[in-house]
């Protein structure tokens, strides 16, 4: 069984708390706050009311070993630091840090971070496409090239199927699945099922293919609203 240590519950780390506790693992939680340890001691393996920017404590509390290491001391920039750089000391092979700033990112991957996450800055990437384009239901980059993204079948789409279609070869675009407009979930599609206009495509491919798909423009797209999209688009991901 798989060892996580979180150390700070700001949000990010409540997050990854919040997804892991029902997983199959067990759990570290080492927090500044008693009120934080109090509220989910219970549900994790091992909680301590500790001050994280002590050495000595983080060596005494978390295996060297373990599995993967999560740092989210909020906007205690220094500590969150010194803490990356106590864990790599250790020997913590996995150390996943959330920085707060591009500066900040940059210094915990000197110091030992193997994966920093900028939350604010990955929000934004999901969130600037959709302002510029109508075709877009959501959009996550998942890697520097490589986004996967809910889009509404165009126009000229409408009728074919996904063969005559062609979107591999004509846009250089995998799908994966498709839904309709007002339904959540997603279902393969038939060779023989032909492409209806409230039809949401998901989509893998590269970041400028993508673009260059849906920054044509549409008038029925445009008519449903850019507000609703968004609505949409923040229910999925809150």
């Amino acid at each position: 069984m798989k060892q996580f240590a979180i150390i700070g519950l700001s949000r990010f780390g409540r997050r990854i708390l919040d997804e892991l506790i029902d997983a199959d693992c067990e759990l570290l939680l080492i927090d500044k706050s008693n009120a934080v340890v109090e509220l989910y001691k219970d549900k994790v393996n091992a909680a301590y009311v500790a001050d994280a920017i002590n050495e000595e404590i983080i060596n005494k509390l978390i295996p060297a070993d373990i599995d993967a290491a999560i740092v989210d001391l909020g906007d205690k920039l220094e500590v969150s630091i010194l803490v990356t750089n106590y864990l790599k000391k250790m020997g913590v092979k996995r150390i996943i840090a959330k920085a707060e700033t591009d500066e900040h990112a940059e210094i915990l991957k000197i110091v030992g971070a193997t994966e920093v996450i900028l939350p604010n800055k990955e929000a934004a990437m999901r969130v600037a496409p959709l302002l510029v384009s109508s075709y877009l239901f959501s959009y996550l980059p998942i890697s520097r090239e490589l986004v996967i993204a809910e889009m509404m079948v165009p126009e000229e789409l409408v009728g074919k199927t996904l063969i005559e279609a062609n979107m591999r070869q004509k846009y250089k675009l995998n799908v994966i699945a498709y839904r309709k407009e007002d339904e959540f979930e997603y279902v393969y599609f038939s060779p023989e099922y032909r492409l209806e206009a409230n039809d949401i495509f998901l989509v893998a491919g590269k970041e400028e293919d993508v673009e260059r798909f849906v920054g044509k423009p549409s008038a029925t797209a445009s008519k449903r609203g850019i507000s609703r999209i968004f609505r949409r688009f923040f229910t999925r991901f809150k």
